[in-house]
């Protein structure tokens, strides 16, 4: 394989799922606030597809805001769960360039990013979803597990060179979830209808399942 991982540093410590043939195709996923790619990569590893590559980056350790300033694993920072919190909007950007930067490097080593899944939980699925929004190249897709849209009053017009407008995206979210309403993950739905095609968008939701993703993750493969 050509290219280096340590010039995408992202890159240099992720978790990869090697496919078990040719890799055509490639999924990034993104874990929520204080985990790492490990967990998510066992996830990849149990439902994975023999082409795939599956890529599981670690956020940095940064001091969040919503923790009392204590430092964990970070996207960007947190200020509250709430459509009206205040939002670290220098670090979401800066979050996304480093997700385009792994789309970019994929992209360079075969495999063009028409054919890479980009996905995330909780905060992932957010980031997931602006980088999605604001990447110039078409993605083959988006999954969004119990997450929302961050600087959502930036949109549609921060989406205004987006590739995706077309893409389909899916999201899931449980009904009983405390730390990200339901609701919260409705608006989103019906906020991402105004910014790319409408019959793009899937939300499905879960009874009785809260900030989980168990039957979420055998959802992304129907």
């Amino acid at each position: 394989m050509c290219g280096n991982n340590m010039s995408v540093p992202l890159l240099a410590e992720a978790v990869t799922v090697s496919g078990t043939e040719k890799e055509t195709a490639a999924v990034i996923f993104l874990h929520g606030l204080g985990d790492t790619g490990h967990g998510w990569a066992d996830t990849m590893t149990s439902i994975r597809l023999p082409y795939v590559k599956y890529i599981c980056p670690h956020a940095p350790r940064i001091p969040v805001t919503l923790n009392m300033k204590m430092n964990m694993p970070s996207w960007f920072d947190l200020m509250g769960l709430s459509p009206e919190s205040p939002e670290d909007e220098a670090g979401i950007k800066r979050a996304a360039e480093n997700i385009k930067a792994i789309i970019d490097h994929e992209a360079k080593n075969g495999i063009p990013p028409h054919r890479v899944l980009l996905g995330g939980f909780s905060q992932g699925g957010a980031l997931s979803l602006y980088t999605a929004l604001t990447c110039q190249q078409q993605l083959a897709g988006v999954v969004g597990l119990s997450c929302w849209l961050p600087l959502h009053k930036t949109f549609p017009q921060a989406a205004s060179g987006s590739g995706n407008k077309d893409t389909p995206i899916l999201q899931c979210h449980g009904e009983m979830d405390p730390m990200i309403p339901v609701q919260f993950g409705s608006m989103t739905a019906e906020k991402l209808k105004t910014i790319v095609s409408p019959q793009k968008i899937t939300f499905r939701t879960y009874p009785g399942l809260m900030h989980s993703s168990c039957p979420e993750v055998g959802s992304t493969r129907a």
